[in-house]
């Protein structure tokens, strides 16, 4: 995938791909990009909104279509820049409580003009909160500005600056394992994950599209999601669905289930939903929230249980599951594809920061306990919440395994277990020996 404008290093933010970019006739200003043709106090309001709300970033020197139109269709016009980066940044401090400026790339036009872009990135991560312009809060809703308030305002004087991590949160909530008519749990254990997205233009008023969820469908069929389900789905099943969508889907709420099939009563002994939920934001007053939801629902031990056997999940089993639901969610292509759906900048697609595990019965009941000894008198525990690291990039796979080994200690410390850091260890030692 290739680097977003937002993220992309200076050398690589060229004319070209700004022109690309402005060109785009789906291209709207969203909720994390506008466009300027000029310096202006409108423009300080943007920075002060976006600085509040997710970050952004504003091109100066890119006029309106219908403007463009008027003018032989070039949007790219360029202005001076650094007499219109010492207007920003003079205003910014003249008029931001308290003073505080972006990040100004400039990139000069492919012609003797001497004119330039400039690319003006706000980092709602280091900037402070809240920025106040004229004695109000600016936020940023669908591609346009307006003023925090009272709650709002509240929520933004509490948040601190915190690099890599929304300011929305990556919380996710707690979930529940069915139950049949006689209150018993259907399946072993649920895990679930998530990662909550701001909202850009388009994503916040238009329908959840057929092609968008078909190809997030695609994605996720393609990726180390489904093979990390076959591994914790042991023999359990001989073939498998994909992802597609099944169950509640709306035109804001897209439900794709993957499940595994078996010849017993259990049909599906591993199922996973991913569920992306859209919010409704007519007549919002505050900034719109979309959140995707990963559930892995097992029923192994259920399954064992109905051809004569015994079953218990090993260790090495979950570590592959925590990995795979980790991979595929930072894999570029899954990114991609939620960051269309909700119209933002890639980059602005956070990582999973927490993970529940609700289990049937005590934890060290589901799992092997070869290498592993109870602790006396410590008592048991039938799930968790597992938080990450913020200071793990989830994209890098020594961080990932780095932090899946925590979970996997973690695992071990609440079920009342002792022995699993050296069972972790003695896996990704014979892992790497493999390799």
């Amino acid at each position: 995938m290739t680097t977003s404008l937002f993220a992309a290093s200076a050398a690589d933010l060229t004319i070209e791909r700004i022109r690309s970019l402005a060109a785009r006739p789906e291209q709207v200003e969203s909720l994390t990009l506008e466009f300027k043709r000029e310096y202006s106090t409108t423009l300080l309001k943007t920075i002060a909104a976006m600085a509040n709300t997710y970050g952004g970033m504003i091109l100066v020197g890119i006029v309106d279509q219908a403007e463009a139109d008027k003018k032989g269709g070039e949007r790219v016009v360029g202005v001076d820049a650094q007499n219109t980066i010492d207007k920003i940044a003079s205003g910014c401090h003249a008029k931001f409580d308290p003073p505080w400026e972006p990040t100004f790339v400039p990139v000069p036009l492919d012609d003797e003009s001497g004119l330039s872009v400039v690319v003006v990135r706000v980092d709602a991560n280091t900037a402070p909160r809240p920025i106040l312009m004229d004695l109000k809060a600016p936020i940023r809703l669908s591609g346009q500005n307006s003023t925090a308030d009272r709650d709002r305002l509240l929520k933004l004087a509490r948040e601190e600056p915190s690099a890599g991590v929304l300011p929305i949160g990556q919380n996710v909530m707690s979930p529940n394992l069915d139950r049949d008519t006689e209150g018993n749990a259907t399946a072993d254990f649920i895990l679930r994950t998530g990662i909550n997205l701001p909202m850009g233009e388009a994503g916040a008023w238009r329908p959840l599209s057929e092609r968008s969820v078909a190809a997030l469908a695609q994605t996720l069929s393609h990726s180390a999601f489904p093979s990390a389900l076959h591994t914790l789905g042991h023999s359990s099943y001989f073939s498998a669905t994909g992802f597609r969508q099944h169950g509640h889907n709306r035109s804001r709420t897209a439900r794709l289930v993957y499940q595994a099939l078996s010849r017993s009563a259990v049909p599906h002994p591993v199922e996973a939903v991913v569920t992306v939920a859209l919010p409704e934001v007519y007549g919002s007053a505050t900034a719109a929230v979309a959140t995707v939801t990963i559930d892995v629902i097992s029923r192994v031990q259920r399954y064992a249980k109905t051809v004569g056997e015994e079953y218990r999940y090993p260790v090495q089993n979950l570590l592959a599951l925590f990995e795979g639901i980790l991979k595929t969610t930072v894999d570029p292509g899954f990114v991609a594809e939620i960051a269309r759906i909700t119209d933002i900048d890639p980059v602005l697609a956070a990582q999973p920061r927490e993970l529940h595990l609700v289990a049937d019965r005590h934890v060290k009941d589901l799992i092997q306990s070869d290498g592993l000894e109870e602790i006396p008198d410590a008592g048991a525990s039938a799930g968790g919440v597992f938080r990450a690291n913020p200071a793990l990039d989830l994209r890098d796979a020594a961080d990932r395994q780095e932090q899946v080994d925590d979970w996997l200690r973690q695992l071990g410390l609440d079920a009342g277990l002792t022995g699993m850091e050296n069972m972790v260890e003695r896996y990704r030692a014979r892992a790497q020996s493999r390799t």
